[in-house]
């Protein structure tokens, strides 16, 4: 706990790692090279890693905290155990393989501090290779599991209206802006907005979680700004084929998050539970004919 030796900190960055040994180190030298103008702590979250991920990353900096989780709960479980051992006003949900080149959180905290009606602020992400990463989507309706991100209409045809509205590709990233929801590879919220809606809901175990985080925001009657003087570079495995409990979990928050804020009357179940399992079976089928 702050004391006068160890102020309050303005930020808690919550990390939360399931064997990422490999990338978490960069992250955390970005963190204390390029953090300034803010006083913060770093909780590392362990989600039960294999890799002991935890080895060396706090040695002679205080500032560093490591909660060690006996079992994976999943991200949105082990965020919300971060945030309960914070002791901060802000908090910054950080993936591991994130690193910053600039002040970043002390640009959020001010932007916050300067609008107290935003629930979220997230920076504007970018490629390791300096390129723009698109952060920002409009929610999700039932076109989007045809025209996401990685479908593939969405690779024929990347001009379509569908995609392009969904993915906000024509969307202006130079200019700060209220939107829908953010990547939650790295956002800034006041920990008044956690408590206000409950936290991040546990029964995400991976992915969506952070369009439910941000869609019951805007129902708090707060904004969500991407804020994109403040940048972030995010590591993206493309090229790594999704493991089959991944392609699974993807569907079950589909299925989740359509059952809290999509569903109108139970009748629509009776199209949208076998349209998610027939797209999960198809991604699951992809999978098995690619390590043929």
């Amino acid at each position: 706990m702050p004391d006068a030796t160890h102020p309050k900190v303005d930020v808690s960055v919550i990390i939360v790692t399931y064997n990422s040994g490999d990338v978490l180190a960069r992250c955390l030298d970005s963190l204390r090279a390029h953090t300034s103008g803010v006083l913060f702590e770093i909780i590392i979250v362990d989600n039960a890693s294999r890799d002991r991920t935890w080895l060396g990353v706090a040695e002679n900096d205080p500032r560093v905290r490591i909660l060690h989780l006996s079992r994976n709960g999943g991200l949105s479980a082990a965020i919300n155990a971060g945030v309960a051992a914070s002791s901060s006003t802000y908090i910054m949900q950080l993936n591991p393989d994130t690193h910053i080149n600039h002040d970043a959180l002390a640009l959020l905290v001010t932007y916050l501090r300067e609008h107290p009606d935003v629930g979220v602020a997230a920076p504007r992400l970018l490629n390791d290779d300096g390129s723009l990463q698109l952060s920002c989507r409009a929610f999700p309706g039932y076109a989007t599991a045809l025209f996401g991100r990685y479908s593939l209409l969405t690779r024929l045809w990347p001009g379509n209206p569908i995609s392009k509205r969904y993915l906000m590709t024509g969307f202006d990233h130079s200019r700060a802006a209220d939107v829908d929801w953010v990547s939650g590879a790295a956002f800034m919220f006041p920990r008044a907005t956690h408590d206000q809606i409950g936290g991040w809901d546990p029964g995400f175990f991976l992915f969506s979680e952070d369009v439910d985080f941000c869609k019951r925001v805007h129902e708090a009657g707060l904004r969500v700004v991407y804020v994109p003087d403040a940048t972030v570079f995010h590591t993206i495995g493309i090229s790594e084929r999704p493991s089959t409990r991944a392609i699974i979990e993807r569907h079950r928050s589909m299925w989740r998050y359509y059952r809290k804020h999509a569903r109108k009357t139970p009748l629509q179940d009776i199209f949208t539970a076998p349209a998610i399992a027939i797209r999960c079976t198809f991604a699951l089928g992809r999978r098995l004919l690619s390590r043929a």
